[in-house]
């Protein structure tokens, strides 16, 4: 019996044309709402031409607000991901020691970071360095954002790391002991260079969060692309077009990345493919070209 056989019996002719009728009122109810959405800003104004209009012809909407906004939602994502990579990769590792103390100090620090909310580390990192003169005052929005980011999505990475090695088969590992080297040099030699390839769609999932979670900086003034699409909007008295503006540039920077995790999970499993030929060729003894 099949896998998919134990976790779930195909649907019959009742069950297919009950899922049909739901997925019929769901697409109903989507249309009503989005109906409703556009009635309320038609009435509002906002879908008028002239609202919409700054974003062609005006180049200072685009100089003096939304690219800064962009570059500052950029910055901060680029600058956390690095920070989160080392993080992670750090207490992964620790994770996996053969120490106990090391283990279990890794493993509280990445329990309570994924824990708490980033919206509330980014209101206390904030606090603390405003209060303490830690940065200059226009740098302490931008390193509480890049705390709470690093904090967060290193813990998850740490986590990715973490998992990516456990999921190796056991072979792997007594493989590397068999010949002599220790578990440190075994994990980090032969585990964790396959963890990290195998893990790395993935990662680039967790960029995506990042890039979205800098979002939240506004709350603590940091003038990313949401607090300029705001005061885009109140430049131009086009409130609800600069936020779609907004939710539209995000929207394509989280799709390429998107895109960027398909590729690099195609190329890994394609190369993967590649080796295993290359392998079976090599190991062929009918092969003439492995007799060559």
């Amino acid at each position: 019996m099949s896998a998919q056989a134990t976790l779930f019996d195909a649907p019959g002719p009742k069950a297919r044309r009950r899922h049909a009728i739901l997925t019929g009122v769901g697409v109903v109810l989507a249309l009503l709402a989005l109906y409703v959405v556009f009635r309320k800003m038609q009435t509002a104004n906002q879908l008028q031409g002239f609202m919409w209009k700054p974003f062609v012809t005006d180049r200072s909407i685009w100089r003096d607000y939304l690219i800064p906004g962009l570059w500052g939602t950029i910055k901060a994502a680029l600058i956390s991901i690095v920070f989160a990579a080392i993080f992670g990769l750090v207490f992964g590792i620790g994770r996996l020691s053969q120490i106990a103390a090391v283990r279990w100090v890794s493993s509280v620090v990445v329990e309570f970071f994924r824990s708490v909310p980033v919206l509330i580390m980014m209101i206390f990192a904030f606090g603390v360095y405003t209060r303490n003169g830690v940065f200059a005052n226009d740098l302490n929005p931008l390193a509480a954002v890049v705390t709470a980011l690093t904090l967060y999505n290193g813990a998850v990475i740490a986590e990715l790391v973490r998992a990516g090695v456990f999921a190796l088969p056991k072979g792997q590992g007594e493989a590397g002991l068999s010949i002599g080297l220790t578990p440190g040099q075994v994990l980090r030699s032969i585990q964790l260079p396959q963890a990290l390839t195998a893990m790395l769609p993935a990662l680039i999932g967790q960029f995506v969060t990042v890039l979205k979670d800098s979002a939240l900086g506004t709350a603590i003034t940091y003038t990313e692309l949401l607090t300029w699409s705001k005061t885009t909007g109140s430049a131009f008295a086009n409130t609800v077009p600069a936020y779609i503006v907004a939710a539209i540039l995000f929207i394509t920077m989280n799709y390429l990345l998107s895109l960027l995790a398909v590729y690099v999970e195609r190329r890994l499993s394609r190369r993967g493919r590649t080796k295993v030929l290359h392998d079976v060729v090599l190991l062929d003894p009918t092969n003439t070209g492995a007799s060559t």
